[in-house]
């Protein structure tokens, strides 16, 4: 099951939109999700913004690693690792079922002024380095599409530069610590390409016309369409070689169709490239051979 808080705010707290909070790691221990929700149903906001109920924890997070991109398809759940350092009061037994700690990432400008925000589905697994710190490793579980097809976790204006944090929550009290801006990530919509050059076989100094289509995953209707209007390098690589040349760079059409043509001069394989934006990863087409006679 995961929790849901429609974006609101709440005398100045965090509301989140989307948050997958992690389930208990043993299954005698409490669990995560059902206390996050109690304090969502008590206080009206996430379970880690402050009131008088809860108390920070005093845990903090440091060298937090995620990866630079992930890519979000229309199905398919995606799950992202993260490490980080924690550092606790030596008064804390981290391996206590009391105890849990998580990665995050958000989208917004503050962990505290998030559109959305995602977690994992169990919390991190953490290993004391010391008395005081511990390195960890958890997921960030992202699913564009839930059981019965209904919305997921994104929507498509959410592709971009998403922020990271990490939490730690004590059961018995419902304290807990949060932190952000401890790295970033970009969260993207996936894409396709393809490429059909064409006639095959052609003769020597004939014109070959090349066609294709860039599209990406929609996350509101789980669909891949055409992405518009995207600068596309026509590439080359002569039979026998491993290096791809461009020969010419087009734009995609509103419905994100390419259509081009070259010269054939050798055999060789034909593709499209597209080097990507903030909110769509950069793909290769696969390469379609031509023989020249």
């Amino acid at each position: 099951m995961r929790i849901r808080a429609t974006v609101a705010a709440v005398s100045g707290a965090l509301a989140l939109s989307s948050f997958a909070l992690p389930a208990a790691h043993a299954a005698d221990a409490p669990s995560y999700q059902t206390e996050a929700a109690k304090i969502l149903a008590a206080h009206g906001r996430t379970a880690f913004s402050s009131s008088a109920a809860a108390a920070d924890l005093g845990v903090t997070f440091s060298n937090l690693k995620i990866a630079k991109t992930i890519k979000v398809g229309t199905t398919n759940h995606v799950a992202a690792t993260v490490t980080y350092t924690l550092t606790h009061g030596a008064n804390y037994d981290i391996n206590s079922s009391d105890f849990d700690s998580g990665p995050l990432i958000y989208k917004g400008s503050s962990i505290t002024n998030a559109q959305n925000v995602l977690g994992g589905e169990l919390p991190a697994t953490c290993t004391a380095t010391s008395d005081t710190t511990a390195n960890c490793k958890g997921d960030i579980d992202i699913f564009p599409v839930n059981e019965g097809g209904t919305a997921g976790d994104l929507l498509n204006s959410d592709a971009g530069t998403w922020s990271a944090g990490a939490l730690a929550l004590q059961y018995s009290t419902g304290d807990h610590s949060l932190q952000g801006g401890l790295g970033s990530t970009l969260v993207q919509r996936n894409s396709t390409l393809t490429v059909n050059a064409t006639p095959e076989p052609v003769k020597k100094g004939k014109t070959i016309t090349v066609v294709g289509k860039l599209s990406r995953a929609n996350w509101e209707d789980h669909k891949y369409h055409g992405y518009s209007t995207q600068p596309v390098k026509l590439q080359f690589r002569k039979k026998g070689s491993s290096t791809y040349t461009t020969l010419k760079t087009i734009k995609t059409s509103t419905t994100g169709d390419l259509k081009t043509t070259t010269t054939a001069t050798v055999d060789g394989y034909y593709r499209y490239s597209f080097a990507g934006t903030t909110t769509t990863p950069a793909v290769n087409a696969t390469g379609d051979f031509v023989d020249v006679q």
